[in-house]
């Protein structure tokens, strides 16, 4: 199914959850000088004008993006993802937003390396022609990402940080992504792996953290955002969250300081809110 195009949703509160904790990943990665590998399974078109009329007709991100621009309190942890967006429109306007692989490109240092995956034929171009000056540091494939990432594991420098972040709107990807967590930890079992999800009344999305908690993870953790109450006619996103193995043992603090904020700022109604669990040995 190739219908799926990220345009329509750049800058939602999905993306700023998504993108304010590989910040904090990467940033954190940043702190020691061996190199690191970012692979994200399921790349888009990498960056993202916000006046195109993929994004005005959902303008998601009026309610993502849109809502922090302009407050001048965001706290530490949230000021690090915000000043990587801000690179993206240095007039002080919000006129772009960076997927995952742009903003990845802005913590990535020159020994630094970047594999990015995408089948949209339309998108897997403008991935193409985003990083077509860097083509010794950024890898583009042109395919299925699920099934490519075995062979990029375990990567040379043994330090990686992988996004697993398909649309959901096959079912079969609720059972592909716990699939290839599970194949990508037999092969680098050290690897950092962030695994975002939707929060939908869908049951193979409400089952799908049981079935995260099924692989034994010794290091983890689980935060969820939501914007709304959950919709009761069923239909609709009201949060997501992210899943993430070996993650680093000062996110849970870094994360617990900025979710109130975050909440408050995203929030729609008296359903916003958030969870963090973790477990880090």
């Amino acid at each position: 199914m190739l219908s799926y195009r990220h345009a329509f949703h750049a800058g939602s509160h999905a993306d700023v959850l998504k993108h304010f904790v590989l910040a904090e990943l990467l940033a954190h990665f940043n702190k020691k000088e061996k190199p690191w590998t970012y692979i994200d399974t399921h790349a888009g078109a990498g960056c993202y004008a916000l006046e195109s009329e993929a994004a005005g007709k959902t303008a998601e991100f009026a309610e993502g993006i849109g809502r922090l621009w302009t407050r001048p309190d965001p706290p530490g942890a949230m000021a690090v993802y915000m000043d990587a967006v801000r690179q993206f429109n240095p007039g002080g306007r919000l006129l772009f937003y960076p997927g995952s692989p742009a903003l990845a490109m802005t913590f990535a240092r020159e020994r630094d390396s970047l594999h990015l995956f995408e089948r949209h034929p339309a998108d897997l171009q403008a991935l193409q022609r985003t990083f077509a000056d860097r083509t010794s540091r950024v890898h583009v494939h042109g395919g299925d990402g699920f099934a490519g990432l075995g062979a990029l594991l375990p990567p040379p420098a043994r330090r990686a940080v992988t996004l697993i972040d398909p649309s959901y709107e096959l079912k079969s990807d609720y059972r592909r992504v716990v699939d290839a967590l599970a194949a990508a930890l037999r092969r680098f079992a050290t690897g950092c792996y962030a695994l975002w999800y939707p929060l939908l009344a869908r049951p193979e999305s409400r089952r799908l953290p049981a079935r995260l908690a099924e692989l034994g993870v010794e290091n983890w953790l689980d935060v969820r955002l939501r914007v709304r109450r959950a919709p009761r006619e069923g239909f609709g996103m009201s949060g997501s969250g992210l899943y993430i193995v070996n993650p680093p043992w000062v996110l849970p603090e870094r994360l617990q300081a900025a979710l109130p904020w975050l909440a408050a700022a995203l929030g729609l109604d008296d359903g916003a809110g958030f969870e963090l669990d973790h477990r880090i040995a």
